[in-house]
C-alpha cells in the first residue's frame, strides 16, 4: 500500500486493471492518442470527463471509476459524470491509491 501512495495515475491504473482481471472482471479504458494538437481522447457528444474505467463482472455488476493520483484534481466534467451516473443508480465513484484496501475488497466481492 505505501508504494501505491506514490504511484502515478498510470501506475495506479495498471494496478487496478490487473487486480480487477485477476478477480474475474472485464475492464474497458479509452486511451488518449497523440495528434498534431497534442494528446486527445476521441469522444463525441458529452464524452468529456467520462470515467477512466468501466469494470463489469457477471455476479458483481458494473462499476464506473475515475482514477486519480493522491494529488490529482477532479475536473468539473468528471464530477458531472460521476454525479449523473450515481443519480441514475450506477455504482460510480473515484478511487485514489489510498483507497487500495477498499479497491481490493470491492474487486474480490467482499462487503
Amino acid at each position: 500500500m505505501s508504494l501505491m501512495l506514490s504511484a502515478t495515475e498510470t501506475q495506479f491504473q495498471e494496478a487496478v486493471v490487473e487486480a480487477a482481471q485477476v478477480h474475474g472482471w472485464i475492464v474497458a479504458h479509452f486511451r488518449p492518442a497523440k495528434t498534431e494538437k497534442g494528446w486527445r481522447t476521441p469522444v463525441a457528444a458529452d464524452g468529456k470527463g467520462f470515467p477512466d474505467l468501466v469494470l463489469a463482472h457477471p455476479q458483481r455488476g458494473v462499476l464506473f471509476r475515475e482514477l486519480k493520483s493522491e494529488k490529482g484534481k477532479v475536473s468539473p466534467e468528471q464530477q458531472v459524470w460521476i454525479d449523473t451516473l450515481t443519480a441514475g443508480g450506477a455504482d460510480a465513484g473515484f478511487w485514489r491509491p489510498r483507497d487500495w484496501d477498499d479497491i481490493e475488497r470491492v474487486l474480490r466481492g467482499r462487503p
